[in-house]
């Protein structure tokens, strides 16, 4: 039986912008993951600070340029996730709604005339004319 230390140096390593994330589950968010290093990149003021910054990070300065370049043009566009799939067209948005509503319409209508149906079969049990109530 092989440990699993040894298991875990056969398998190759991924790539991932956040050290000892690869095997996580979850998505990483790379908008704010750039604006964390960003962040965190300024604070470096001292000589090799960056570059050891950047060795952990798994970075090169020219990361840091674009990333800096883009935030000052204000493209945070750019460091935030777009929306993916078919782009929503607005007048069969509008058709959905009005469907629905004509569906509300009708449900309403037809309680509308129930009630009606019930009235007339009453009045005629009672034998009352409508227009004699109408007109007390």
């Amino acid at each position: 039986m092989v440990p699993s230390r040894t298991l875990h140096r056969m398998q190759p390593r991924r790539w991932c912008p956040v050290p000892n994330a690869v095997d996580s589950p979850h998505r990483i968010n790379f908008a704010s993951y750039k604006l964390r290093i960003l962040q965190e990149a300024d604070l470096y003021t001292e000589s090799g600070q960056m570059g050891a910054f950047l060795r952990r990070e798994g970075l090169n300065y020219s990361n840091l340029q674009t990333w800096h370049r883009q935030l000052d043009l204000g493209q945070l566009a750019g460091l935030t996730p777009k929306k993916r799939g078919r782009k929503e067209d607005p007048i069969a948005k509008e058709n959905a709604r009005l469907k629905r509503e004509v569906d509300k319409l009708k449900a309403k209508l037809e309680k509308a005339e129930t009630i009606i149906d019930v009235q007339k079969k009453l009045s005629k049990l009672l034998g009352l004319s409508l227009s004699e109530d109408v007109l007390k």
